[in-house]
């Protein structure tokens, strides 16, 4: 499966309630994959119900990790968050250590995409739980785009807003700079506008709350993002 040609995609939150219509539209709207994670709540009880309902569809399905406990087999990829923007180990290498002292043997390397994520809205509850920085200008998260892509060879900058809609300038700003690296942008992409925006500065636009606040909305993001060329 290949994640590098992927231009939208849908993420889901297991702790949250989508109807069964709901989910049929979403997963035969044409996104490229439907993503499954969420920052707390998600418990493999709750992701393992949400993926035997994807599963009904042909639609790629990927688990983004957020707790070992959460983690659950059937997904066709694993994409492991790398907090960059943060002084807290536990973010960095310290949980990802642990997993792999407990399961690294049985793991599918070829199915795992780690990801190099800063973190941009203080008042989101990812940036709290990470301890991440998030007062960056563009020559900063260029230089994460830089971190990411050439030193850390990582294939994924995921720029998350988490909920709003960022700053565009910094996100082409970031994507101007990356080599082998896809730039993944997430938050406040609620209308085929703002997704319009996202597709012109990101390979990847990631669209998420809007599913259970606006479901119209949500699924015309689908459009929109392929009417934009690719950066």
């Amino acid at each position: 499966m290949d994640y590098r040609t992927w231009r939208h995609v849908f993420k889901l939150d297991p702790e949250r309630t989508l109807s069964d219509e709901a989910l049929d539209r979403v997963c035969l709207s044409g996104t490229d994959a439907v993503m499954v994670g969420g920052t707390t709540g998600v418990t493999f009880d709750n992701t393992v119900d949400l993926l035997g309902r994807i599963r009904r569809y042909e639609v790629p399905c990927v688990q983004e990790i957020s707790t070992i406990e959460s983690v659950v087999p059937g997904f066709d990829l694993y994409m492991i968050p790398v907090v960059l923007n943060t002084d807290d180990g536990r973010w960095i290498t310290g949980q990802h250590q642990m997993g792999l002292r407990e399961y690294g043997a049985l793991i599918d390397w070829e199915a795992v995409v780690p990801e190099g994520y800063v973190i941009l809205n203080p008042d989101s509850s990812v940036a709290r739980l990470t301890g991440a920085k998030t007062e960056l200008d563009g020559q900063d998260l260029a230089a994460y785009g830089r971190l990411a892509d050439r030193l850390l060879r990582l294939p994924i900058l995921y720029v998350e807003y988490s909920g709003m809609f960022g700053e565009m300038d910094k996100v082409r700003r970031a994507s101007a700079v990356l080599h082998q690296a896809r730039l993944f942008y997430g938050g406040g992409v609620d209308s085929p506008d703002k997704a319009r925006q996202a597709a012109g500065c990101a390979h990847t636009v990631v669209v998420g709350n809007v599913l259970y606040d606006d479901l119209d909305a949500a699924l015309a993001t689908v459009a929109a993002v392929r009417s934009v060329p690719a950066p």
